[in-house]
């Protein structure tokens, strides 16, 4: 396992994060924890979940807890070999102050989530979504207590831009606060809209860890033009998690197997790889079930996009657009 730093935080980290966004349903307790002990026993040392996570049981505002309860009893004794983060933001009641970000919301979560996963202290705690009715100063000096305390000891943000992340760490060198060190985005060759923020990421120490990068699993081959989805794919057992098919896609997602058969890699690790190839990107969260599905996201960190592949890419998953540069091409 070639592990990579986790911005500039210092932290390593392996390529490919357990996600745990499933686990309670459809991976049930015992289960995800022998999925997450196998998954450290290859070389897994990030693990990524959230205070709202309950598989698919999940609707918005109900109590969450359920992954983090699971993950801590997946790390008794093993606590030290795991690099773990959580989330807080999104509504885990019905109540005003079960959201957001503001500094009741923040102070309070961490707590629960170190009582919830039987942990002294949190790797990285990443703030779940913006939050409009915050001020990101707000926001930032309540993290910064939770690592003067101990609870945490670094943070980072998911599904904020660059100038969000800009406006962090400006405050942060004002302010003498805590500095963000990694970005949650989604990333994919289907969903490549954050694309465009990966080298202001690279640039100031930030480590982008990606998740859907195999779009709720559209990008692993399993779903073929004019066949039913698969019964265990997350379209049959959850289809409003995964965007529907048309012809369309369908020839993109035709185009990028016919390009990993070129190089004799399964789609899967050719998605994988190349989100793994992207400026700044520190390790994919990816959701399993099985760990055959973890053995085979592993493999992708070895897997090297040829060059020739890269225009060919951009054919058939446009980039985002750019303003061109009449000065310097």
């Amino acid at each position: 396992m070639n592990y990579r730093t986790l911005g500039s935080s210092g932290i390593q980290i392996s390529p490919v994060c357990l996600g745990t966004m499933t686990f309670g349903s459809p991976v049930g307790e015992a289960d995800a924890v022998k999925l997450v002990h196998e998954a450290m026993d290859l070389g897994i040392n990030f693990i990524d979940t959230a205070n709202a996570y309950e598989g698919y049981d999940r609707v918005l505002g109900s109590a969450g807890g359920v992954a983090e309860g699971i993950v801590g009893k997946a790390l008794k004794g093993r606590r030290e070999q795991a690099v773990l983060a959580t989330k807080a933001c999104a509504p885990v009641g019905p109540g005003p102050l079960d959201r957001g970000l503001s500094a009741c919301h923040i102070l309070r979560e961490v707590d629960r989530s170190l009582e919830r996963m039987k942990t002294d202290y949190i790797d990285l705690f990443i703030i779940h979504w913006p939050d409009k009715l915050t001020p990101l100063e707000t926001t930032l000096a309540a993290l910064d207590s939770v690592v003067r305390q101990g609870k945490v000891r670094c943070i980072g943000a998911s599904n904020h831009s660059a100038a969000q992340l800009c406006e962090f760490l400006w405050l942060a060198d004002r302010q003498g606060w805590a500095r963000m060190v990694s970005s949650q985005i989604p990333l994919s060759l289907l969903l490549r809209s954050y694309e465009s923020d990966l080298a202001f990421c690279e640039k100031h120490g930030i480590g982008v860890t990606p998740y859907q990068s195999l779009q709720g699993g559209l990008l692993t081959g399993k779903y073929k033009r004019g066949q039913p989805e698969p019964g265990d794919s997350r379209a049959a057992e959850k289809p409003g998690w995964v965007w529907p098919r048309d012809e369309a896609m369908y020839d993109q997602l035709e185009g990028m197997e016919k390009l990993a058969a070129e190089i004799d890699v399964s789609p899967a690790q050719y998605a994988l790889a190349w989100a793994l190839s992207r400026p700044a990107v520190s390790s994919l969260v990816m959701g399993a079930k099985r760990i055959g599905q973890v053995q085979d996201a592993i493999g992708a960190a070895d897997v090297s996009i040829p060059d020739g592949h890269l225009d060919r890419i951009d054919a058939l998953f446009p980039p985002p657009w750019q303003q061109m540069d009449p000065i310097r091409g």
